[in-house]
């Protein structure tokens, strides 16, 4: 399982909105190239169509061409743009990043706990027969979560692992040190200069110099 983490950081509404187009190009890339992008987590800023933070998982039946995919996607990333917010604001440098984790799911299916129950949001009669919702426990740490959202249990269980891995990973980099910390230090702030990839206006150009 490959999930990919688009955040603004510490950035204002503006990276935001770069961090909400690179997702609107991301899936205008992927879908031609046979490439699934799903919808895990998403925290909004106040401002319209604007992400503070988006985790998703890319899958594809092409190893080669996945990897392809969301290596172009990982790193610190700029748009250049006057400020659809802050019409006069002088600023028009927005740093926004990219980061890619690769979970073992075989392995990490095997240290946690399922326990199916019955969904209790809305969705009809399909939700209220089925046992479709999904308690995980992370056994060894104790960490567990909930998932009710998707129809399906096996949809679910899937989601489960991947917010399961996703809170063991915060946990293992809040208890690093400063120099290892990476997925949860986007939130915090983001590498200034030298962006791997340059984006241009509210049409999202890559200008990228290679």
């Amino acid at each position: 399982m490959i999930l990919l983490q688009l955040s603004s950081g510490k950035g204002p509404a503006e990276c935001g909105r770069a961090v909400f187009l690179a997702f609107a190009q991301m899936q205008k890339e992927a879908k031609p190239q046979g490439i699934a992008i799903n919808l895990l987590q998403q925290l909004n800023y106040t401002e319209p169509r604007s992400i503070k933070s988006i985790l998703m998982e890319v899958k594809a039946s092409n190893s080669v061409e996945l990897q392809s995919f969301v290596n172009r996607w990982k790193g610190v990333m700029l748009w250049n743009s006057q400020s659809p917010f802050r019409p006069k604001h002088k600023r028009k440098n927005w740093f926004f990043s990219a980061q890619i984790y690769e979970i073992d799911q075989w392995k990490l299916n095997h240290q946690i706990e399922f326990k199916t129950c019955r969904s209790s949001g809305a969705g009809g009669q399909h939700v209220n027969k089925t046992d479709s919702a999904v308690q995980a426990t992370h056994i060894s740490s104790g960490i567990s979560v909930r998932v009710e959202s998707e129809r399906s249990q096996h949809a679910n269980k899937r989601l489960a692992i991947a917010l399961i891995y996703q809170k063991l990973d915060e946990q293992q980099q809040q208890n690093a040190s400063e120099q290892h910390k990476t997925q949860w230090q986007q939130h915090m702030e983001l590498q200034r200069g030298n962006p791997d990839r340059v984006f241009k206006g509210e049409k999202f150009v890559d200008v990228t110099s290679r």
